[in-house]
Parts: structure tokens; C-alpha cells; sequence
């Protein structure tokens, strides 16, 4: 597996596979080191009814938000609606089903999932809409809620650098939720800014390690600001 080149030529190739009915996870906080390119790819693809788990979804005609605009999504698992006005009128309607997670048990469900543990309790959400129907224990005279771990069919991943054998650095906060993704779904796509020969890579710096990646293709980013504020 150490001498595997992982490198795909386009992005059709990249997500070869993908299809109606999927879950799919997504790298990226609000538009930071989101796989926009991937997104795109699979708005292209029309594959319909998917299950999405990301942080959020994108803004309206970008990122995630793109997938809306054909209902190709059933069903999100995020922690919050963020700026996109499509996603809170589909929430709002019921035509899509939504999931809100609290963020850190978000992160932490997925993190579960890529690392083989089913279920953990914690304690955000006890007492609230979120427990109802879950498990509560307690421990030390605190309660807990039990929340299921998190995999994916497909996870979308955006990096900085890779090397072709799939080790990938991100880029200060564009790391986010990348890391968690690539190591929870079954087929990883890796969509960086930079690709290098092996050996190029201090593994002292590497985030994610190329056994979790499947696939990786150097693309060109928008890396669009969702408020962009200045000051004099």
C-alpha cells in the first residue's frame, strides 16, 4: 500500500462510483476547505435521495448549497444552517430531512466512525430535544446521552498538499472537519491545491495519513468568502 499511486485524472474519475441513495461526508466549515470542485462534480453527476453529514451546508449557489438547488440531497446531518436561505426553507417546509447535531458531537460521531467505535456517551444534549429516544446513563452523578457513530459511502475532502501516495496536509483552519471525514468513509476523495512526488512531505507534518485515502486530484479553488468584512 506504501507505493500505491492514488492519483486520479478527473473528476469523473475521482468519484467513480457514487450513486443515488448514498451517504456522502464533506470536509469544510462554512466555505473553509470546502471540496468545491467534488461538490460540483457530483451536482453534475445528478445523483439524488443522498444522505449528507457536513458541518453545514454551504451558501446558496455555492459549496453544498449547490446540491439543494435539485433536492439531490434527502437528508443532512449538521450542526447548523449557517447562510444559506435555501437550506432553512427546505428545513422549514419539511421537504428535507434534517439531523442538527451539536457540533462537538458531531465531530465526535464521525471520529468514532473512522476509528471502529460504534457508540459514546456524552453529556451535550442531555435534557433537551436532542436526547429524546437515546439511551441516558450515568456516571459519577452526571448523565449521559448515547450517540451512534458516523461513517460515509463516499467522504470529500479538501487539502493543501498531497503527495501521490495519499498523505495530505491541510492548511491552517481549512483543516477543520477534513481530517475527521477522511477517516470515516468507505471510499475517501482527497482534492488538494498541490501535488508532489513522494518524499516530498515531511511526515511530521502529515494530517492525514495516505492508508485512509482512495483517491487524490489536484484542482483549482474559488475559496470564496462567505462575509467578507474589511476595516480602513
Amino acid at each position: 500500500m506504501a507505493g500505491f499511486d492514488k492519483r486520479v485524472a478527473s473528476y469523473a474519475e475521482a468519484l467513480a462510483g457514487l450513486t443515488d441513495g448514498m451517504t456522502v461526508l464533506a470536509g469544510g466549515f462554512g466555505l473553509c476547505g470546502i471540496p468545491e470542485n467534488l461538490i460540483r462534480e457530483i451536482k453534475r453527476l445528478g445523483c439524488n435521495n443522498l444522505t449528507l453529514v457536513s458541518n453545514n451546508c454551504g451558501v446558496d449557489g455555492f459549496g453544498l448549497g449547490l446540491l439543494l438547488e435539485d433536492r439531490q440531497i434527502r437528508k443532512i446531518i449538521a450542526s447548523y444552517v449557517g447562510e444559506n436561505a435555501l437550506f432553512e426553507q427546505l428545513l422549514l417546509s419539511g421537504e428535507l430531512e434534517v439531523e442538527l447535531t451539536p457540533q462537538g458531537t458531531l465531530a465526535e460521531k464521525v471520529r468514532a466512525g473512522g476509528a471502529g467505535i460504534p457508540a459514546f456517551y456524552t453529556a451535550t444534549g442531555f435534557g433537551t430535544d436532542i436526547a429524546q429516544g437515546k439511551e441516558v446513563r450515568e456516571f459519577n452523578g452526571r448523565s449521559y446521552i448515547l450517540e451512534t457513530a458516523i461513517t460515509g459511502d463516499f467522504a470529500i475532502v479538501k487539502g493543501w498538499k498531497a503527495d501521490y501516495y495519499g498523505n495530505v496536509i491541510y492548511r491552517h483552519t481549512a483543516r477543520n472537519f477534513n481530517p475527521l471525514m477522511a477517516t470515516a468513509g468507505s471510499i475517501t476523495v482527497v482534492e488538494v491545491e498541490e501535488l508532489v512526488e513522494p518524499g516530498q512531505l515531511d511526515p511530521d507534518q502529515i494530517h492525514t495519513p495516505g492508508i485512509y485515502v482512495d483517491r487524490v486530484i489536484c484542482g483549482l479553488f474559488e475559496k470564496r468568502i462567505e462575509q467578507r468584512t474589511v476595516s480602513d
